[in-house]
């Protein structure tokens, strides 16, 4: 009898055909593997059997230990073990100091840049310890499915800016990975549930993880996901919780001054009576073994609750400032997914519910769910189904612009604009016979370049000299499907061209992203007037630039010495006002420039005239103006 091969629908039933993917949530706290088997996402456990890796590495000895071993050993070798990094991705050295002084961490000096930590290995950036975490996941994926992985699907919180989406693209380089996209993980989480298989519905996906928060808004339409807007905080998550028990305990012991392996010792255990407070009333905690002699503690929900009430807070204001981005009522949400192993706690679950006036969806385990949609996301764009089952459309979280004469910004692609998307304007010089233009990337809701985040400088040259305003230069800005961005600018007469990748080195973190929204809203008026203010700065030193040059050319010629003077102390009168904020004196100021140079400004073109028809035949201009 012969046998027949069977496949669920859209895949090969050749097993040879099958393309290895897999989906990896690169988490705070812990990180996971999963792909598809059989037609169904399954997370790939260790040898062990355990599904979740600890997101730490030690780098104590000749060799780097990663996971449970490595958290084993965060005691003993604080300094070298390092956790959480998640939060360090992408950002400066100022934007972190704060949690690197709490973990007791030991930034490298230096400069400008993303961090790096102090360890017995030598400096350690954010990077390289989330590509180790990666390049683990990758070989437990290798080991299972019994060859290399062909593409990989990783997700990143959607408020991950510009920066901390490269830098999470980099480790996966570091690590041999090769990435198919990076997914937004509120996306991920919807299609884990499978609510991509409705027509149509409005979700709001609560992601509360271990160091980070997201809140992302998305729509439905016949197989598109389409976020309308996105919200969170980079920097709170389970870590957070964790320190408000511990700090709760220092206080009931005098703040003893801690070590840094003993203040390790002190956020595991908080972190213990954090999950243990989810199912009972108290836990008895023992801080002998942390803080010699001390009598044990009780800590009650009636105690707990209110300390992490703050931290609940700052997700719901976030929750719905997304709802006005998205222009929507909590009465158009259709269904609220719960992400993250914090949201386990059964206060965050009814604030959730209140606030969205519906119950959660929280069938799937919440530390898993990310992961097993990246998977499903990660069989598609492989190629083992038709890529049109599922389309994914992410947004921007803020606006990218770049920066204009007087420090203005002009806005290429405004915030929460789907992508991928490509936008292009026509720029021109400023200045007679410029031969070079420099271009300066950035990124932000404010008019002006000062209030705003630079994110790359590069130059255009080859530029023919031409008169002011005459060249034609094309700025295109590209941001792909995984929010990195792509800058080129081009010449239109000679097709001279000049683009940059934009890697900055560091990013924005929750205060700045959170900072430029709200400082959007509130310095509205004031921007207007500073943009107005920097228009016409700009509007009178093209004035005094062109009458000036006028002047050298034709004013002996045109003018008498007492116009002359005239027109030379109004040029005196408008340059001293250049650098004044008196919008009104500096606007009156160039009208009566203008106007006091309109004769001379009609002289010069008598002339030109008159030069212009010099020797011409009347015949020959009435033949002329017969043609």
């Amino acid at each position: 009898m012969a046998l027949l091969q069977i496949a669920e629908p859209g895949q090969s039933p050749l097993p040879h055909q099958i393309k290895r993917a897999v989906g990896i949530d690169l988490g705070t706290t812990n990180s996971l593997v999963a792909t598809l088997r059989g037609g169904r996402a399954s997370v790939l456990a260790d040898a062990q059997g355990r599904e979740m890796l600890p997101s730490v590495v030690n780098y104590s000895g000749a060799e780097r230990v990663i996971g449970h071993r490595a958290q084993e050993m965060a005691v003993a070798h604080p300094a070298d073990t390092l956790a959480s990094v998640k939060r360090y991705m992408g950002r400066g050295r100022e934007d972190v100091s704060a949690d690197a002084l709490r973990s007791h961490y030991v930034l490298a000096d230096g400069d400008e840049g993303m961090v790096s930590f102090v360890t017995a290995a030598g400096a350690v950036s954010p990077v390289q310890v989330s590509a180790e975490i990666l390049g683990e996941l990758a070989e437990r994926a290798k080991s299972t499915l019994g060859g290399d992985i062909e593409g990989a699907v990783i997700t990143v919180p959607a408020y991950f800016d510009e920066a901390q989406r490269q830098a999470t693209k980099d480790a996966a380089v570091i690590a041999g990975i090769p990435v198919l996209r990076l997914l937004s993980e509120p996306t991920a989480a919807a299609v884990a549930y499978g609510l991509d298989s409705a027509e149509e519905g409005v979700i709001a996906v609560y992601d509360l993880g271990g160091g980070t928060f997201d809140i992302s808004i998305l729509r439905l339409h016949r197989g598109v996901f389409e976020v309308l807007s996105t919200g969170g905080d980079t920097r709170l998550g389970g870590d957070d919780f964790d320190a408000a028990i511990a700090d709760w305990i220092m206080e009931q012991t005098d703040n003893p001054e801690l070590e840094a392996g003993q203040y390790r010792h002190l956020l595991a255990l908080s972190r213990s009576v954090k999950e243990s407070l989810s199912s009972l009333e108290s836990v008895t905690i023992n801080i002998a073994p942390i803080v010699s002699g001390a009598s044990p503690l009780t800590l009650s929900k009636d105690i707990f609750e209110p300390l992490i009430q703050p931290l609940i807070k700052r997700t719901l204001l976030s929750c719905r400032r997304a709802l006005r981005d998205a222009r929507l009522d909590i009465t158009e949400i259709d269904n609220v997914v719960m992400v993250g192993g914090s949201t386990r706690m059964p206060l965050v679950r009814e604030a959730v519910a209140k606030v969205f006036s519906r119950q959660p969806l929280v069938d799937i385990d919440p530390d898993k769910v990310v992961a097993l949609g990246a998977a499903t996301q990660a069989d598609i764009l492989v190629g083992n189904r038709p890529e049109g089952d599922l389309l994914l459309l992410d947004v921007l979280p803020l606006s990218l612009g770049i920066e204009t004469m007087g420090g203005l910004v002009e806005k290429i692609i405004p915030r929460n604009t789907t992508i991928p998307v490509a936008r292009a304007q026509e720029f021109t010089t400023y200045k007679d016979g410029q031969t070079a233009l420099a271009i300066h990337v950035v990124q932000g809701e404010r008019e002006l370049v000062a209030d705003s985040r630079s994110l790359a400088r590069f130059e255009l040259r080859g530029i023919p000299p031409m008169v002011a305003g005459a060249a034609r230069i094309s700025v295109t800005y590209q941001v792909d499907a995984d929010g990195l961005l792509n800058v080129s600018a081009q010449e239109e007469s000679t097709g001279a061209q000049s683009s940059i990748v934009v890697k900055p080195s560091f990013g924005l973190n929750d205060e700045d992203i959170s900072g430029m929204l709200k400082d959007s809203f509130s310095y509205a008026a004031q921007d207007k007037n500073a943009r107005q203010l920097a228009e016409q700065r700009v509007s009178a030193q093209q004035l005094i630039d062109g009458l000036l040059v006028a002047l050298a050319a034709d004013g002996d010629a045109l003018l008498d010495a007492s116009e002359r003077e005239h027109l030379l102390g109004l040029i005196d009168d408008l340059s001293g006002l250049l650098l004044a904020n008196d919008l009104d004196a500096l606007r009156n100021a160039a009208d009566h420039l203008g106007r006091a140079s309109e004769a001379f400004a009609g002289r010069r073109m008598d002339q030109s005239i008159k030069q212009a028809l010099s020797g011409v035949a009347l015949d020959a201009l009435d033949d002329e103006v017969g043609k």
